[in-house]
């Protein structure tokens, strides 16, 4: 390989996921005239949802449509977009892709985010994203004033019911088989139904309800609490520790235990909404970029 052809090929840092925290971290290394690369292999994890809510100026706008504004904005600073599968990122860095590309960088950002573990309920996977959601604050607007369900057990479940209580005054929990022991649940209207849920039943393309013992309870939208499985692989390969909870370790500024690693959005939060996932790895570039000035040039 030619020396011109290997330069093309080194960049000050590549980061590894291309959604909004990985094209916020791009557009801020972007603009500091760093020679950056983002490879992302085109799995957002807000694919099924029609719209993304919460974001300031950008509420409402399909998911797709804002990672297209996004990569303009950072092709406008000179930042590459590589569109392909990191397959490992070595020590040095070296980030191998499955299109038979080798990239090497000075630092790397993961911002590969997590995958949502779901209930095996029939008929709720054909639904997620839709009438079926995680989180009230982005869609619970959108369902307001309708029957809802919860779908969770135990204290945890409790308290997802009477979060979406505020959303609308029918809100139903269906808590599998652990026992309930919350007077709120009462005191703000919500009913209980125990009993482990069989079915997710739709018509129309629509929610109708959810059955449970063969009884099926009319709802229109149904809330659940799916387990947060971090794509974490990468990081766990360069070594990079990890907390009592099983997340990769990161601190305020998202570096890793790993020097020139570092890592922002949902892949070490599982709680970062969209807008909060892009504000941690625009902070994260910049903390980034100070050390490479500070610390790594002479």
């Amino acid at each position: 390989m030619d020396d011109n052809r290997m330069d093309d090929n080194r960049y000050d840092v590549v980061i590894i996921g291309g959604g909004a925290a990985g094209l916020s971290a791009a557009l801020v290394l972007g603009r500091a005239r760093r020679k950056v690369a983002v490879v992302d292999a085109g799995e957002p994890r807000n694919a099924p949802a029609h719209a993304l809510h919460g974001f300031l100026s950008r509420d409402g706008m399909a998911p797709a449509d804002l990672l297209a504004a996004g990569r303009r904005e950072v092709t406008g600073y000179g930042v590459e977009l590589i569109e392909d599968k990191v397959l490992a990122a070595e020590p040095g860095f070296a980030v191998r892709l499955a299109g038979g590309r080798t990239l090497e960088a000075r630092q790397l950002i993961v911002t590969t985010g997590l995958r949502d573990e779901l209930p095996r309920i029939p008929g709720l996977a054909e639904r997620w994203g839709t009438d079926v959601v995680v989180c009230p604050y982005c869609h619970g607007y959108e369902v307001r004033d309708q029957p809802l369900g919860v779908i969770a057990s135990g204290p945890a479940g409790a308290m997802k019911a009477l979060l979406v209580r505020n959303w609308s005054p029918d809100v139903v929990l269906f808590a599998g088989t652990e026992p309930v022991e919350d007077e709120r649940l009462a005191a703000r209207g919500i009913r209980v139904v125990p009993g482990e849920v069989t079915r997710i039943v739709s018509e129309d393309d629509r929610l109708t309800g959810v059955e449970v013992g063969g009884r099926i309870v009319p709802r229109t939208a149904v809330f659940v609490m799916p387990e947060f499985v971090p794509a974490d692989g990468l990081l766990r390969d360069l070594g990079c520790e990890v907390d009592e909870q099983g997340w990769v370790r990161v601190d305020r500024a998202g570096r890793t235990t790993v020097p020139g690693v570092w890592a922002a959005g949902n892949v070490v939060d599982p709680m970062a909404q969209l807008i909060t996932a892009a504000g941690a790895a625009a902070y994260t570039a910049g903390m980034l970029n100070t050390d490479l000035v500070l610390v790594v040039e002479p």
